[in-house]
């Protein structure tokens, strides 16, 4: 990492131009990945990241540039590259102040560090946890950890530092009945060291996954058609973080791509509906002590009893929107300009019985566990594969089903949500978007959609 005077001088020659604003994003990052198939470790891997982002920009033109190199002079000479987007000078002097930023997520053992025995011990967990139940056929794990150090300085005189520290465990597993095949999969994680894993979360991971493997042996064709859904809680929430959270992003707003631009104040949801995103829960998997622009993390309500009341906001976008930042910006790496990106983003608990949400359904879809899919981030048209569900038939949980997909869009599955539990729980993924992959929790109780069109393959 630079110092102080180092980056003093950079900021101050970025701002001997016409530009009015500059940001020096600095990272060194250590990664590691493990595998494991049926109880032997295939690859291990480990990669160190380092390299500085440098950002300018004048009103809403923005130059952006990055190197791998941390020597002064190839920065200076970056600096000196981009200010050339801006015609002028102002002589003016940067100074910088550090502030101190506090640790929501504190970490007992650094698992970058920790011993490559302890961490195959704990993958072990996970096989030994099913190798030898009925019909269970292959056990994959895997184990990645991140240890990322930032320091974010620029022209207001903001300086400060983080380290985030994450570690997620993937596990697939695979039951086979004759020539069918299916998998089930899981993959906690959280902004936390090793300690993470205590009190089994491995064995349980992969008892859930088996457990999604087995019953999809049994599943029937699932039907098709607009039908009531109950869709469960977790990583059920990945429908609103895909179908609405990138649609409150300034990234989308900022440009009027989203359709819930200008409808701040209104309302968007049934009053059912509450949303936050949160970056400030402690070592939750998308918490930051500070975003990547280096400002503190918030919690953000976007949502209030189905009123729009807040929208995910980066500095730049900011401009554009004439609102300041909700310490919303993200990136993947120094690589990447940021950007406003969810951090934890959940439909927060209600106060239905969730036994009750089945009272009266003649024909539905019980979605216990949801899959990928694809979104249209300007209309919010989506289309989810729905990884283990259920058939409801009067009221009762009966069939398990495959091949079941929803499809609607967030504007319309907001305004029929008419049930909302008690039961709130989180998951782990991955988000992509223009400022690269980052982690983010999805979250929701278990809701009840009145009517979503049901996408099968055995017909009405």
């Amino acid at each position: 990492m630079l110092k102080k005077e180092q980056l003093e001088g950079l900021l101050t020659e970025a701002m001997d131009s016409g530009a009015d604003f500059a940001e020096i994003f600095e990272e060194d990052a250590v990664s590691e990945s493990l595998s494991m198939l049926d109880g032997k470790v295939e690859n291990v891997d480990r990669a160190l990241r380092e390299g500085t982002g440098i950002r300018l920009y004048k009103d809403l033109q923005t130059a952006y540039g990055y190197s791998n190199s941390a020597r002064y002079e190839d920065l200076l000479a970056l600096v000196k590259d981009l200010r050339t987007a801006f015609e002028g000078t102002s002589g003016r002097q940067v100074v910088l102040t550090e502030e101190a930023v506090p640790n929501i997520s504190p970490v007992k053992t650094d698992p970058v560090d920790a011993p490559l025995q302890d961490k195959t011990a704990l993958m072990m967990q996970a096989w030994e946890a099913v190798k030898d139940e009925p019909e269970i056929e292959k056990v994959s794990v895997s184990l990645s950890s991140l240890r990322q150090k930032v320091q974010i300085s620029n022209s207001d005189g903001r300086l400060v530092k983080d380290t985030r520290i994450r570690t997620r465990m993937g596990v697939s597993v695979y039951a086979a009945r004759g020539e069918d095949r299916q998998s089930g999969f899981e993959g906690p994680g959280a902004s936390m060291g090793l300690e993470f894993y205590e009190g089994g979360i491995p064995a349980q991971a992969a008892k859930n996954a088996a457990a999604t493997a087995r019953v999809l042996l049994d599943a029937v064709d699932a039907p098709s058609g607009r039908m009531p859904v109950i869709i469960d809680n977790g990583f059920g929430g990945v429908i609103f973080h895909e179908a609405c959270g990138h649609a409150l992003e300034a990234t989308a707003v900022a440009k009027e791509q989203s359709v819930f631009a200008g409808k701040k104040g209104t309302q968007i949801a049934s009053t059912k509906v509450t949303a936050i995103d949160d970056g400030t829960i402690p070592n939750a998997w998308g918490s930051q002590n500070v975003d990547d622009e280096g400002n503190p993390q918030q919690r953000r309500v976007l949502i209030q009893d189905g009123i729009l009341t807040q929208y995910m906001v980066d500095r730049f976008n900011g401009r554009r929107m004439q609102e300041g930042s909700s310490g919303s910006g993200r990136r993947q790496n120094y690589k990447y300009e940021p950007t406003s990106r969810m951090s934890n983003t959940y439909i927060a608990a209600g106060s239905d019985e969730f036994d009750e949400m089945f009272e009266g359904i003649e024909k539905g879809l019980y979605a216990k566990r949801m899959g990928g899919g694809s979104v249209n981030p300007q209309t919010g048209e989506f289309n989810f594969a729905v990884s283990e569900g259920y058939l409801i038939e009067n009221g009762k949980v009966t069939k398990p089903v495959r091949g079941a997909s929803l499809i609607g869009s967030g504007a319309e599955i907001l305004m029929n949500i008419d049930r909302v539990g008690k039961d709130l729980k989180r998951a782990q993924g991955m988000c992509g978007s223009v400022s690269g992959s980052i982690p983010t929790d999805v979250g929701q109780p278990a809701i009840r959609v009145s009517s979503i069109t049901v996408g099968g393959t055995a017909g009405e």
